[in-house]
This record gives structure tokens, C-alpha cells and sequence, in this order.
């Protein structure tokens, strides 16, 4: 007697809920599911109300402590103390543990072709399936388990790499930054473009190398050349005329500038011109009345009169000077009014004594400081009036520059509007071809599909690239494959071939297995069901010498030969049809990578 397989470790009992309900290949029982999760029961434990929960669940309801059946409350037969659920009043139930362990399951991970019972699922599968989708523990993207090695390799983006370079670790989201600072980074002398050169080493040997471009010493005043480091020379003395040019505009516009920074001095100093020229006056009348006066005792009046003059002319002197030095600065409106008054000469009659002669000294001294003051002044209004003129054309300039931008953003707007409505016809012409690509496309699988169908019961089916697609069904990628629809007749029954080039079932890894499938058609009302025709089907040798043959009658009983209520009915056939040892040995069913399958439809009674 046949010992049975040992149930899986406590552990796995006490930290899982009941099996998802889509792994179950047939119709869900109520009793089947435990009443708190509401998937299929694991480890079934029964309370002494008699429901079932899961072993998990069971302990999680009464952690915090007896609590009230939600089953027996919701079909009303709540009482006490049966309906309370507590530790220790609920017992393993093994007779629904084996019934649920016993049913068929398949995987419910997308392209797994896993089939099995509830046990096998939960000792051999469940957790280990190559296609389960899990998280990424680093970076949280959900892939698929058979995939996570590649990931973490070579898709994550929070994965840790070492430099190759400085052997630092770091992650591969800053690859770039890290590239940016690495000290070992290599680089490439833009100069004798050596290579390989360590970001660390590259400032010492720019510093040497000869051939690399550093700019002109004289880009400070507006040489934008850069020259070899050799080369220097050569071109300092090639362009020392455009050197010297580009400093005097330099140190000009310096100049204009200092001068525009001085509007305040050239005020004060036409307010000194005018007292100058008040002083200068009065200094004259003096002089005049003292010419008028006898020689002797009224001198010394007049030197003391002449004393006050000179000290008067000393600040008019002091006045002088401290216009001068502001003369420098553009002129200022009131200096426009004092050439005239200052080109006025001024006449008196010499004194005879030695203190009209120095008197006469000083004021011709004078009146030659105001002359040149005076034609600084006139100097500066020239200058401010071609300051003015330049100004003027510089604003023409402005506001011809001002009225061509906004034509131009005018234009740009107009051209952005244009290139939106063109964009918009462009996606939705894209959206009108894609549409008639799917078209076409569709068109074309029909036009397949009916160039390849036959309406006489009889169908061969050719198979290309068989080595591929064999290689694909062992991986798993496409273990299936779906044949042409062919019909008994035009108005006939509907139907395709189902082929595993890697075996199914008991056939699996080691047959080529070969199923009959009845498709729902357009006339299914008018033909008798269920299908009760003799099907033969054939693996033809290419040298048609020995096909490989198999029939069946199909039975009435199955779903597979029903009324089809949906596409198509479950497939029915050979699991066993062909042995692969046949195919890879040398052999006469494969010639150019490819194989005839052959159906024929016993058209009898029809």
C-alpha cells in the first residue's frame, strides 16, 4: 500500500491565509471556503458551531480574545456558548483537509502552464514559481521571480556599482555625477590630445603642455583668440598694432566713464567762475580809482587796498584751480553763459609805484587762468553736444531694434500657432493610420485564415521553423499552438488542431501531443450535437513511406464535443501521439525544418 506524501511543515500553517480562489480548475463549493478569509481553506480547522476557517485565520480571530461567529450571525442561527469562538474550541478538520488538498489547481501567475492538485501547489509551487511578480526590494518595480537575478544586475536603478576607475562604490542613478567628480576619471588633453590622463593629474599637465590653447593676455581689453601655449609669442607680436588699439578704446572709454562720474564738480565750478569774474570787476574799479589819485600818502592806502585786492584774487585763484580740476567732468549749462564774460579785457592805467606794478602782474595772471578756464568750459559743451548727438542716434537705433523684436515675436506667435494646428492634424493623421494599420492587419489574419481553410472535412496543417518552436515550448513561451479553423462543410461543424511540441499532460518531455478541438460557428443551430464523427489524425512522412497514424470516436458524454458555448470547447486527443525520440533522431517527418499534420473528419451520417 502506497504511503502518503507528508503534509507540509507546522510553519507554513500558522502564517498563511486560505488559496486564492482563481487556482481552482473547477466550480468553487461553498464548503470549500473558509468563512472569515473566504478563499479556499488551508489547514481547515472546525468550531464548534461546526464552521471552517482556515488555521491561520482562526488563530488571528481569537488573539485578542473569545469573539462572535460572523457566519452564525449572518445566517441567524447565533447562540450561546456555541456560536463563541475561543482557544481550544475548534478541533482540525482533516477529512475537509484532505477533500480540499485532493482538488485540481493550476498556477495563477500569467504564462505558467503549472498543473497539479491543491497539495502538490502548496509543497512544490506555490512561492517558487518562475512567473510569480514580486517587488524589487530596492528599487520596489515589480518583476517577475526567474527575472529578479537580471534585474538586480542590470535593470535596477537603485543597484550599487563600484567605479572602475577609483573602485569606489556608488549608485547607478549617479553614474553621471559620479563620472563628473571621479578623481581617476580619464580625460583628453584638448591640446596634444593625450589620452587617458586622471582628472586628478589633468590641471599639472595643462599646465606644461605645449600645445594646449590658453587665451590671449590681452582678452581683458577684447582679444577673443586663443593660442597654443608655444605660440604665444608669435602671436603677441603678429597682433601688437590690434593689441594697442583695443587698449586705447580700453582705457577711453575708462576715461569717459571717470568723467561721467563727476556732473557735481563742473556746477561748483561755474559758480566759482562767477564769483571770479565778480571779484575780477571790482578788483579793476579799485585799481581804477587808485590810477585817479596824486602819488604819496594815498599809496599807502591803496597797498593797503591792493592787500585786501590780492587776498581776494588769492581766492579767486583757489577758486580757479578747483575749476579746473572739475573742468574735466562734461559742462553744465550755467558755464554756457561765462565765455563771453570771460573774453571781456579789462584795461586800467598802470600805477607808477612798484604796488600798482605788482597789482598789474596778479591780475594778468588771473585774468590768463579764467581765459583757460573758459576755453575748457567751451571745450566740454562741444563734447556734451556730441554726446547728444550719439545719444540721439543711439535711441533711433533702440526703438528701430525695439519695433523689429516685437514684429518678429509677432511673427514667432503666428509661426507657433501654425506649427500647433500642423501638429494636431500630424497626430491626428497618425491616429487615422494607426486605426487602418489595425485594419489592414485584421484583414490580412482573415485573409490567412481563409486562404488556409477547407470545407471538406480533410486539413493539413503546416508547421515552419519547428526547431524554434519547439526550443520556445521547452522554455515555456509558447508550449501551445492553435491550427487554422476548418469546417465539415461550407455550413458545416467548425474546428482546429491544438499541438504541443513539448507533450502535455503524461505526455510532457517526452511526446508530441496532438488534440482535436471543436470551435463554436455560425450554423451550430443547425447541426446535430453533440459531434459524434471519427477523427483520425496523422504526422505525415515526408517520403511517404509510414505516417504516424492515430482515430478516435469521440464520446458523447464529454464537454469537449458539446454545443460550444463559448470560442471553443476544452481540446481532446492524443497526449501520446508521437514519441520526440522519433524527431531527433535522423528522420523523415522533419525535411527543411518543417512538419504536415493531417486531419481527417469521417463525414458519414452527415
Amino acid at each position: 500500500m502506497a504511503t502518503q506524501e507528508p503534509s507540509p511543515p507546522s510553519s507554513m500553517e500558522n502564517n498563511k491565509p486560505g488559496f486564492p480562489k482563481k487556482i481552482l480548475t473547477n466550480k468553487l463549493e461553498d464548503k470549500h471556503l473558509c468563512n472569515c478569509c473566504h478563499n479556499i481553506l488551508r489547514r481547515p480547522f472546525q468550531a464548534q458551531c461546526g464552521h471552517r476557517f482556515c488555521c491561520y485565520c482562526f488563530n488571528r480571530t481569537v488573539s485578542n480574545g473569545p469573539q462572535k461567529c460572523n457566519a452564525c450571525i449572518k445566517e441567524d442561527i447565533f447562540e450561546e456558548p456555541t456560536s463563541i469562538l475561543k482557544q481550544g474550541c475548534a478541533f482540525p478538520d482533516n477529512a475537509a483537509r484532505r477533500e480540499v488538498e485532493n482538488l485540481s489547481a493550476v498556477c495563477i501567475n500569467e504564462n505558467c502552464t503549472w498543473t497539479g492538485s491543491i497539495k502538490e501547489y502548496e509543497l512544490n509551487h506555490e512561492g517558487k514559481c518562475e512567473f510569480m511578480i514580486i517587488p524589487c526590494p530596492s528599487c520596489q518595480e515589480r518583476i517577475r521571480f526567474n527575472e529578479q537575478e537580471r534585474h538586480n544586475e542590470r535593470e535596477c536603478p537603485e543597484r550599487t556599482l563600484n567605479c572602475k576607475y577609483c573602485k569606489e562604490p556608488f549608485h547607478f542613478k549617479n553614474i553621471k555625477a559620479h563620472d563628473e567628480i571621479c578623481p581617476k576619471y580619464p580625460m583628453i588633453c584638448e591640446g596634444c590630445a593625450k589620452k587617458k590622463i586622471p582628472r586628478e593629474k589633468y590641471v599639472d599637465h595643462i599646465k606644461f603642455c605645449s600645445k594646449f590653447r590658453t587665451p590671449c593676455r590681452f582678452h581683458v581689453v577684447g582679444c577673443d583668440m586663443s593660442v597654443e601655449k608655444e605660440k604665444i609669442h608669435d602671436h603677441e607680436r603678429a597682433c601688437a598694432y590690434e593689441h594697442l588699439n583695443l587698449l586705447l578704446h580700453y582705457i577711453m572709454g575708462m576715461k569717459v566713464s571717470m568723467e561721467g562720474l563727476q556732473p557735481q564738480g563742473l556746477e561748483l565750478a561755474g559758480h566759482k567762475l562767477v564769483e571770479l569774474h565778480q571779484s575780477l570787476r571790482e578788483l579793476e574799479a579799485r585799481v581804477s580809482l587808485l590810477s585817479n589819485t596824486p602819488s604819496g600818502p594815498p599809496v599807502q592806502g591803496a597797498a593797503s587796498s591792493s592787500s585786501s585786492s590780492s587776498s581776494s584774487c588769492s581766492a579767486a585763484s583757489s577758486a580757479c584751480s578747483s575749476g579746473a580740476l572739475a573742468s574735466a567732468a562734461p559742462p553744465h549749462p550755467s558755464t554756457s553763459t561765462l565765455a563771453p564774460a570771460l573774453s571781456v579785457s579789462t584795461s586800467f592805467t598802470p600805477l607808477p609805484s612798484s604796488v600798482g606794478a605788482a597789482l598789474e602782474l596778479q591780475l594778468h595772471s588771473e585774468k590768463t587762468k579764467v581765459a583757460e578756464l573758459g576755453r575748457r568750459c567751451v571745450d566740454l559743451e562741444v563734447k556734451a553736444g556730441t554726446f547728444e548727438n550719439v545719444v540721439c542716434v543711439l535711441n533711433r537705433e533702440v526703438e528701430r531694434f525695439a519695433t523689429t523684436i516685437e514684429a518678429s515675436n509677432r511673427q514667432h506667435r503666428l509661426d507657433q500657432d501654425k506649427i500647433e494646428t500642423l501638429s494636431n492634424k500630424v497626430r491626428q493623421l497618425e491616429r487615422t493610420v494607426g486605426l487602418k494599420d489595425l485594419t489592414v492587419a485584421e484583414m490580412e489574419g482573415r485573409l490567412r485564415e481563409m486562404a488556409a481553410t477547407t470545407f471538406d472535412g480533410v486539413f493539413v496543417w503546416r508547421i515552419s521553423d519547428f526547431t524554434k518552436k519547439r526550443q520556445d515550448a521547452i522554455a515555456g513561451r509558447a508550449p501551445a499552438m492553435f491550427s487554422p479553423a476548418f469546417y465539415t462543410s461550407k455550413y458545416g461543424y467548425k474546428m482546429c488542431l491544438r499541438i504541443y511540441l513539448n507533450g502535455d499532460g503524461t505526455g510532457r518531455g517526452s511526446h508530441l501531443s496532438l488534440f482535436f478541438v471543436v470551435m463554436r460557428g455560425l450554423s451550430d443551430a443547425l447541426l446535430k450535437w453533440p459531434f459524434n464523427q471519427k477523427v483520425t489524425l496523422m504526422l505525415l512522412d515526408q517520403s511517404n513511406r509510414e505516417h504516424i497514424i492515430d482515430a478516435f470516436r469521440p464520446d458523447v458524454t464529454s464537454s469537449s464535443f458539446q454545443r460550444p458555448v463559448s470560442e471553443m470547447n476544452i481540446a481532446s486527443g492524443c497526449p501520446l501521439f508521437c514519441p520526440l525520440s522519433k524527431l531527433d533522431s535522423k528522420n523523415s517527418y522533419i525535411r527543411d525544418d518543417t512538419i504536415f499534420i493531417k486531419a481527417i473528419v469521417d463525414l458519414t451520417g452527415l
